[in-house]
């Protein structure tokens, strides 16, 4: 058995009632391999097609025990007949989208590997799909993307340029051991900052994106062309993500105006930063906080803000490093006490490379991805997003009984629409 890295057992312990720590990928498939012409699916082919690539991926073997007061990896194979199974045939016909937030309040079963293949056949009219559900304790979001290429399959052999467009962000090299002492002091006072502002910061006044979560989940899916938001992104020194984020701050402006809440001039929100991979961890993710312009702000004027902000940001995260309360459980446990209550941000937006090639899961190609990510501390909406074959495809997760989510992404989606429309060539 091999102990769980302190981040890893930090992710064990934010799963409680209400928050079921796991990230979501869910897929609409052709017909091809194991999908037949009518939607239909065939379990045995599908299982057998990924027996042996499980056999070589550790994190899919994984069983978390009990160790004294921590916990350890144990080595089990899993039973495929229960990860890798039709959704339960009882209930209703609903759209992925819905099927997808109500995933999000059933925990994983913690006797068994942490992670769950689920099918969906076509029927009237709907693709067949697919949900793989992966725990936090296994795999951050770049980890995850990078089993899904481990457990899927390309449909051509991946070139040096689509394999460069799957790599993490975070992959750089670090600062020198001189530059490294001369910033410490400099780290230690604002991990010190961080851990005060994360445990009685107000950034956020009483808004209904904040609170005590219900248990009806909603999923709303969202789309653009990848490369007409790059071009319009680079067209004033911005970045794909921060042509997401200026979307989602276009989004949280309608949801407000439609439950007749003022809207602020800014809006703190977190996203995760990918940090150079270093050690055993399956979570290496660093925080940074993006104040969201929304009101009077147009999209040009909000891209440059938001982009200034980002670059001073991203560089920052990455040098602190993992945020401070998630690197041990100890730490875990005082953020699980405190999140109901904390006005720091009012949502959470994250952004994944994704494969740039189509892929097939066996043998079936795979339309088209979406990630939903987890609802933590009191939020109550929050967005994924990940690129895959020239798209760049988002869930936006909400709490249906307190947030106008559906408003968020109409919004949302109209404002990637008007992005890709003015990107120039």
């Amino acid at each position: 058995m091999q102990r769980l890295a302190p981040a890893d057992e930090a992710n064990l312990v934010l799963d409680r009632p209400g928050q079921v720590n796991v990230f979501l990928v869910a897929g609409t498939l052709s017909p091809g391999g194991f999908v037949g012409d009518d939607g239909g699916v065939d379990l045995a082919t599908l299982r057998s097609a990924l027996s042996t690539r499980i056999r070589r991926l550790p994190a899919l073997r994984h069983v978390a025990v009990r160790v004294g007061r921590r916990h350890a990896w144990a080595d089990a194979l899993p039973d495929l007949a229960h990860h890798v199974r039709l959704v339960d045939p009882e209930t209703v016909p609903m759209t992925l989208e819905r099927r997808c937030g109500e995933l999000m309040t059933v925990p994983l079963d913690g006797h068994r590997p942490l992670w769950e293949l689920l099918l969906v056949p076509g029927e009237n009219g709907y693709d067949a799909a697919f949900i793989l559900r992966i725990h936090h304790a296994i795999a951050d979001g770049t980890s995850a993307v990078a089993l899904v290429h481990e457990l899927f399959d390309p449909e051509e052999p991946m070139t040096p340029s689509a394999m460069a467009a799957t790599e993490p962000t975070g992959h750089r090299r670090g600062p020198g051991p001189e530059r490294h002492a001369r910033r410490m002091p400099h780290k230690v006072w604002f991990g010190l900052q961080r851990v005060l502002t994360t445990i009685g910061g107000r950034g956020v006044s009483t808004t209904m994106l904040l609170g005590e979560r219900s248990q009806h989940r909603g999923v709303a899916f969202v789309d653009a062309d990848l490369g007409a938001l790059e071009r319009r992104a680079a067209s004033v020194a911005a970045t794909v993500n921060d042509a997401l984020l200026a979307s989602v701050a276009v989004g949280f402006e309608a949801a407000l105006r439609a439950a007749g809440e003022a809207v602020p001039a800014a809006l703190p929100v977190s996203s995760p930063v990918a940090l150079r991979r270093n050690g055993p961890a399956s979570n290496q993710v660093g925080v940074m906080l993006v104040r969201l312009p929304l009101a009077a702000a147009g999209s040009g004027d909000r891209l440059r803000i938001i982009s200034a902000q980002t670059h001073i940001e991203k560089s920052r995260a990455r040098e602190q490093g993992t945020l401070e309360l998630m690197r041990g459980p100890l730490g875990a446990r005082i953020m699980n006490r405190i999140a109901h209550r904390q006005h720091v941000v009012a949502g959470f937006v994250t952004n994944v490379p994704g494969p740039a090639a189509p892929l097939r899961l066996a043998g079936a190609p795979i339309v088209a991805i979406w990630p939903v990510a987890v609802l933590a501390a009191n939020v109550r909406l929050g967005v994924a997003a990940i690129s895959y074959a020239g798209r760049l495809r988002c869930a936006v997760h909400f709490d249906t009984q307190h947030v106008r989510g559906f408003e968020f992404a109409v919004a949302m989606q109209d404002e990637l629409a008007r992005l890709v429309d003015t990107a120039p060539g």
